[in-house]
């Protein structure tokens, strides 16, 4: 069986709700089983995510970076970035903020260097842009018009069970899927 793993941080409960939109994705695809591990409680599974085929990577972004939290959880993976236990495992990534832009490119690109440190390949988004048009609207998967992973945009005045929008929710579950087929044809 193929094993996607979807581990990420969430401060305030909306890249959690990201993080999940992310493994609905994954499991979507017969064959596929996927975990969310919260960095948080990152101890109890590291030997998960060293036996994944696949590690799909998501924080909010603060102050146009990623968490701290997750960066913390990215700096304890130095104990075994020299023997290279991730190389040839496919990588991808989330990010959401409560701005529009937010930066959150800059936590993409961030993602996908750590990514690439480890020698892992990573997995574009895979989607045009959407809401980029007078015909365009916010209803539109990949609204935020990203290439490098999945974004979203909660408002910072909104919990987790109104936003962010299910465009970007629906976003994401392409995300988790794209990468969980990839993962399969990879495998073989």
């Amino acid at each position: 069986m193929t094993k996607v793993v979807v581990v990420y941080h969430s401060g305030y409960g909306h890249t959690e709700k990201q993080a999940k939109a992310v493994l609905q994705g994954v499991e979507a695809v017969n064959g596929v089983h996927g975990t969310l591990i919260s960095v948080t409680e990152i101890d109890q599974h590291w030997e998960k995510l060293h036996q994944a085929h696949a590690i799909i990577m998501g924080a909010p972004t603060y102050m146009g970076s990623v968490s701290a939290e997750f960066k913390k959880f990215m700096e304890a993976t130095s104990k075994f970035w020299v023997d290279q236990k991730w190389k040839d495992k496919l990588a991808a990534g989330f990010t959401n903020s409560g701005s529009q832009n937010g930066d959150k490119l800059n936590s993409l690109v961030e993602l996908s260097i750590f990514a690439a440190q480890h020698a892992m390949i990573w997995v574009s988004l895979g989607l045009l842009p959407g809401n980029n048009s007078s015909t365009g609207s916010i209803n539109d998967m990949n609204r935020m018009g990203a290439f490098l992973g999945a974004m979203a945009q909660s408002n910072v005045d909104q919990p987790a069970d109104v936003t962010p929008f299910q465009s970007d929710l629906d976003t994401a579950k392409h995300l988790g899927k794209r990468v969980a087929e990839l993962a399969q044809q990879f495998r073989k």
